[in-house]
This record gives structure tokens, sequence and C-alpha cells, in this order.
């Protein structure tokens, strides 16, 4: 009896463990479930919480877009407006009264400045005279230049092609010395200066071309080259009012131990005193400006040497010694004759 009553005293017992078992199964998937849920949930919430910026984002993107359409919008439609502008009537950003009064402005300011610097111009030039330089203090003596127009003359006289550019030259100078042309201007007194500071319109004196005889180029066409025996034409600066004192020649010395025989036309290598003064290229436009031809007389034994030859205008209070200037009443040439 006792076993039978233990038997079913432990029977009720197992069934509600059992059940408890299930129940706390039950409780657990339920939580598990819920746990679930809430990850779900939590998820959502994030995707949520993403969209709303991107989308936040897209219409930030647009509206930026916008903005930018309408500045250009803007932008384009200031600079026609800037341009001209219909609604004002403004050109450039000025009104038509506007442009008027800046224009008068300027036209009377401009207008001024140039009256301003004609008036001073006009006053400047009241003080210069047109015939004489204001200022010559530089040049208180003439310089001397050669024709032919070279340093060196160096020629072989068997060969015409040698020196046909020299013959040119000085045929082209004396064309204005021609006795027909100067038989047109005025005898003047020898030894004496022309002076005709108050007469309005200057008389020339003649120089005549035939006066250098053998280096006139009316003998010998070739003016002494084609024989060896070359002419050298000198003739002075032109200043303006110049009178040297005394009587002014030109003198021509050779650079070697024996004396070079030469000769001068005009005799003596004269520069007359009645060529003098001059006054102005365009007061004395048709003035005749001296000259004095030295043919040298070169021989055998000078041929295919080079002379050097300097001349000097002397007898005259003119310079013709300054270290500082080779060319002040001095000038100096090379001539080699070869055969």
């Amino acid at each position: 009896m006792s076993s039978n009553s233990q038997v079913q005293n432990q029977e009720p017992t197992e069934e509600p463990t059992k059940e408890t078992n299930q129940e706390e199964k039950e409780a657990q998937g339920e939580e598990k479930d819920a746990a679930k849920e809430e990850v779900k949930a939590e998820e959502k919430e994030k995707e949520d919480k993403n969209e709303e910026p991107k989308e936040q984002k897209n219409e930030k993107k647009k509206k930026k877009e916008k903005k930018d359409e309408k500045k250009k919008d803007e932008n384009k439609g200031s600079c026609k407006d800037f341009i001209y502008n219909p609604r004002t009537g403004e050109f450039l950003g000025r009104t038509a009264s506007s442009w008027g009064l800046i224009l008068l402005f300027y036209l009377i300011f401009y207008g001024f400045l140039a009256g301003m610097f004609s008036l001073t111009m006009w006053v400047m030039l009241q003080t210069l005279d047109e015939n004489v330089p204001q200022h010559q203090d530089r040049l208180p003596s003439p310089g001397l230049v050669i024709r032919p127009h070279a340093i060196e003359i160096f020629y072989n006289r068997t060969n015409p092609s040698k020196y046909e550019q020299y013959i040119g030259e000085l045929h082209d100078l004396l064309q204005h010395y021609n006795d027909s042309i100067q038989d047109g201007n005025d005898l003047c007194l020898v030894g004496e200066y022309t002076e005709q500071d108050k007469e309005p319109v200057k008389k020339v004196c003649q120089f005549k071309r035939s006066i250098l005889r053998q280096c006139s180029g009316l003998p010998d066409t070739s003016f002494g080259y084609a024989e060896g025996q070359p002419c050298i034409i000198i003739k002075m600066n032109r200043i303006i009012g110049l009178k040297p004192k005394g009587d002014p020649y030109i003198n021509c010395t050779a650079k070697r131990n024996t004396p070079l025989p030469m000769l001068y036309f005009p005799p003596e290598g004269r520069l007359d005193k009645m060529f003098f003064p001059y006054y102005g290229k365009k007061a004395h436009s048709e003035y005749v400006q001296p000259l004095v031809a030295v043919k040298l007389l070169l021989t055998k034994e000078d041929l295919d040497v080079e002379q050097t030859v300097e001349c000097k205008v002397e007898g005259s209070d003119l310079r013709n010694s300054d270290d500082r200037d080779k060319y002040l009443g001095r000038v100096t040439f090379r001539v080699k004759v070869s055969q």
C-alpha cells in the first residue's frame, strides 16, 4: 500500500514541471520575437533617418540650381540693361543728358589746354629768328670736307671702273657751279665781306666752275685720275654769320720726308672774303660755297705708294689744331694710285 501511495504522490509533481517548461519556452520565444521586432524597428528607423537627409540634400541641390539659373538670368539681364536700358533710356549707365554734360565738360577742358599750349608756343616762337639759330656757341670754327667723299682714295689708273665713282661725285658737285648758271649771280668785291643784314633778299656771289681750271672737269673730264694725278676738292662747312679775319686759304702737306708737289685752284687756295657772311638756308637759299681744288702731282716713283695728305685752313683766326676734333679747320685723307 505504501508503495502505491508513493507512486501516486510522484505522478502529479511531474506534470506541473512539464507545463512550466513549456511556458518558459514559449516566453523565451516571445522574448526573441520581440527582440527581433525591436531590431527590425531600429533598422527601419535608421533607414528612415538616412533617407530623410538624402531627400533634403536633393532638395537643397535643386534649390541651388534654381538660384544659379536665376543669377545667370539676372546677370544677362543686367549686362543688357547696362548697355541699353529701355525702361530708363540709359546707355552705358548714363542718360543722354548726362552724356551731353560730360562731353561738354571735356570739350571745354581740352579746348582750354589746347589754347594754353598754343599760346605758350606762340610766345616762344616770338623769341626765335627763323634765319639765325639762337644758340651757335658750339661752332666757333668750321670744319673741312673733301670730295670725293672718301678718306681713302685707292684706285688703279689703268682701270676706269675703279675711279668712275670718284669722277661721278666731282661732276655732281660742280653741276651747280656751271658758268651758265653762275652768270645769273652777282659780281662781288674781291677781298671784301658781302654784308647785307638789312636786305630782305640776299644776293649771291659768283663762283664759276672754270676757276678751278685743270680740276674743273672741263678740259679733262677725268679730273686727272686717268693720268694718275687726281684732283681733290675741299670746301669749308657753312656757319651763319661767320666772318673770318685775315685772308683765309687752304694749305695741304704730305706726311713724308720730301714735299709732294701740288697745284691749287683758285691760285694759292684762297677762300675769298666776298663769300662771307652766310645768312642761313632760308634767307640765303641760293648761296654758293667757295671751293678749293688741289691737284696731286704724283710721279712714277709715287705710284703704288700710299700718300697721307693733311689740309688746313690758314691765314685767319679760324682754329685748325684742336686735338679733340680732328676735322675742325682741317681734314686728312690717303691716296694710293696703282698701275
